[in-house]
């Protein structure tokens, strides 16, 4: 995906920056609530108007679900109140349309709003579509109110010594299960996986994860794909039944279908198509960002995590910024720097890794990758308090030589 030198300038839509140049930013998650913060900051003096949709008011950490689903409170934050200094017009509604062409947004079905740059950051949710009874009988980690819900569930079956399923071997499956055995040790906790869980991880890393497991009573059952999920029980494809009481689904992701019925072209799950500087391939006045962005890079292609959204938000918070200006942009660089997970609230995993995501030799556990682990939760915060006032880099790695050109 190569960008040539006219491609990454100016375009003649992008200088015709009269006073009132309308910028829309969709959804205020991690990705989308940065780029709007950070673009106020980088543009507070062109005459550019903000305008960031949100279905809620309420920020959602969604690195801490799984604390919220084990029974903990968090701290409500409200996009209104980070927004608060910046300039930025909150409209909180659903986008429901796109028309790239007339370049407006409907939302909630009814208010339009138009726009001469547009930010894509609608992320993904937790796919329960793909296998029968996972829409019904199980919990995500989609919302506050979702992992309410199996909080809930979990107090109520926690009496009792109920049988609590895990659906999902990744990063998110494993520190739900730890948070909701640490949190009730009374309950059978099961993570249930395809994959082994902590592949991903160098072999001492890997080992201290399995530990921890062990230490906290949590089943493994590795190798198992889910067929069915019933009232009580998951059923797996050799026909064996685990008893569930309660069953948080954690496997899969899905998209907005927004970009696609626009006709904004996209690849077959349904992620935007940019080229080398996070431009829509087929309407460059629309720039895409994190989960909802096909982004590649010369090592390959980066996956959702706010890790790899936050730098994709700054990047293209910087490049309208200078495109504002008339000004040319460099390609979007990127590399991984680590895989922090948490372990319950007093242990915790990191495995620092190469730009490309698989591990390097160095790892950290116990109570340090704990403090670590909640620096790194706590850091997007932090980050758009800092960015109101400052430009904070949240890019530690641009990936090294392997980035230096972009991907063909």
């Amino acid at each position: 995906m190569g960008v040539t030198d006219t491609e990454a300038g100016a375009r003649p839509w992008e200088i015709e920056m009269s006073n009132g140049h309308r910028i829309v930013v969709l959804g205020a998650g991690y990705t989308g609530l940065f780029s709007a913060i950070r673009l106020a900051h980088r543009t507070r003096r062109t005459g550019v108007k903000i305008t960031l949709v949100n279905p809620s008011s309420r920020f959602v950490e969604r690195l801490r679900m799984h604390q919220i689903a084990a029974g903990q409170e968090l701290a409500d934050h409200r996009i209104p109140d980070l927004l608060a200094g910046t300039g930025v017009t909150f409209v909180q509604g659903s986008a429901t349309a796109i028309d790239p062409e007339a370049r407006q947004i409907t939302v909630d079905g009814a208010e339009t709003l138009g726009y001469d740059t547009l930010v894509y950051a609608l992320g993904s949710l937790t796919d329960t579509g793909k296998v029968p009874g996972a829409d019904t009988h199980t919990f995500t980690l989609n919302t506050p109110e979702t992992a309410g819900r199996f909080a809930v569930r979990l107090t109520e079956i926690a009496a009792s010594g109920g049988t609590v399923t895990v659906c999902g071997g990744g990063l998110t499956g494993i520190e739900a299960a730890t948070e909701i055995a640490e949190s009730h040790p009374g309950l059978d906790v099961t993570l249930i996986s395809m994959d082994e869980p902590g592949a991903m991880m160098g072999a001492k890393a890997r080992a201290y994860l399995y530990g921890a497991l062990n230490r906290l009573g949590v089943t493994l059952e590795t190798g198992a794909r889910v067929t069915k999920v019933l009232p009580d029980a998951v059923e797996l494809a050799d026909g064996w039944l685990v008893r569930s009481d309660a069953c948080l689904w954690t496997t899969g992701v899905k998209v907005s279908p927004l970009a696609a019925d626009a006709q904004i072209a996209t690849d077959d799950r349904g992620l935007i198509l940019v080229d080398a500087t996070l431009r829509s391939v087929s309407h460059p006045q629309i720039h895409a960002i994190g989960d909802a962005a096909a982004v590649r890079l010369a090592w390959g292609q980066i996956h959702g995590t706010c890790q790899s959204g936050l730098p994709t938000a700054q990047y293209t918070a910087d490049t309208i910024a200078r495109l504002v200006r008339g000004k040319t942009v460099k390609p979007f660089r990127f590399g991984y720097f680590h895989q922090p997970v948490s372990l319950g609230r007093r242990d915790a995993v990191i495995q620092f890794t190469k730009a490309d995501d698989t591990p390097r030799r160095m790892h950290l556990t116990g109570r340090s990758a704990a403090a670590y682990k909640e620096m790194v939760s706590g850091s997007p915060l932090t980050t758009y308090r800092f960015s109101k006032r400052m430009n904070v880099t949240t890019i530690v790695s641009k990936g090294g030589r392997a980035t230096r050109k972009p991907a063909a």
